[in-house]
């Protein structure tokens, strides 16, 4: 095979590289998504499927849902919202912020009091009874749905104004946590998903208040724009392979 050849075969070799690699660029693109602290472990379970299979690309910013709730309407990039609450899409697509009809529950959400100390018994009495409680944590209500839930739950229970000088309130409920794991405090409400975790247990002892003692905690998901990569994340977290997840992160489906 001469040079002249030998040139031309890299040529057009060059070419193909170029035009794969153009076509490639076009079908994959980046997704920013503003999702709920509780979410977290789940969401990067979710995400390492999702972009496996399509190829898009995620960035994924973990905080309180008030926080992004704010972060959104004043002009953050992101292109899906994954809140603790449904107050907050609502809200967006109100406003015209978010994607008209583009919201889904992905998950129900539930809460547990949760001590760190694994032989820890009668949990429900040291909330109710408090003398031993010296700091509980919660997640911010004004920020957290899971605090509205722990506001909820204490309320009904007649104790949240006898424990007002006792809380430490996290950001979110991922703070709420550390407080708790660190031993700043002694109990703390969090999100069953937080000590159920199908890859690593989290030492402790919890206990679970009856739904009947807060809201529930429906999570829903948002779009901020109409991008076909934005679209095809949603329809993935409705799927069987996404809900299989979220069930097994110890979420109810809804």
């Amino acid at each position: 095979m001469d040079s002249c050849a030998i040139k031309q075969i890299a040529i057009n070799l060059t070419l193909i590289l170029a035009l794969w690699s153009g076509s490639t660029s076009i079908l994959s693109d980046e997704i920013r998504v503003a999702v709920a602290s509780n979410f977290s472990i789940a969401m990067k379970a979710i995400t390492a499927k999702f972009e496996t299979i399509s190829g898009h690309q995620v960035v994924l910013s973990f905080g309180s849902t008030g926080k992004h709730y704010a972060q959104i309407i004043n002009g953050a990039p992101f292109d899906v919202f994954l809140a603790a609450d449904a107050l907050r899409p609502t809200i967006l697509e109100q406003q015209g912020v978010a994607q008209s009809n583009s919201r889904i529950t992905y998950a129900r959400g539930k809460l547990v009091l949760w001590t760190s100390k694994p032989e820890t018994q009668r949990i429900k009495e040291s909330l109710l009874n408090h003398q031993d409680i010296r700091h509980l944590a919660i997640a911010n209500p004004k920020l957290s749905p899971y605090g509205i839930a722990a506001q909820q739950v204490m309320t009904n229970l007649n104790v949240w104004l006898s424990l007002q000088t006792k809380l430490v309130r996290g950001e979110n409920i991922a703070q709420a946590f550390q407080f708790v794991h660190s031993g700043n405090a002694e109990l703390g409400f969090i999100a069953y998903s937080q000590v159920f975790n199908p890859e690593s247990a989290v030492r402790g002892s919890f206990w679970i208040p009856p739904q009947s003692l807060y809201s529930p905690i429906d999570q829903q998901a948002v779009l901020l724009n109409d991008k076909k990569a934005s679209k095809d994340f949603l329809r993935f977290l409705e799927g069987p392979l996404a809900r299989q997840i979220i069930q097994n992160y110890g979420y109810d489906l809804p």
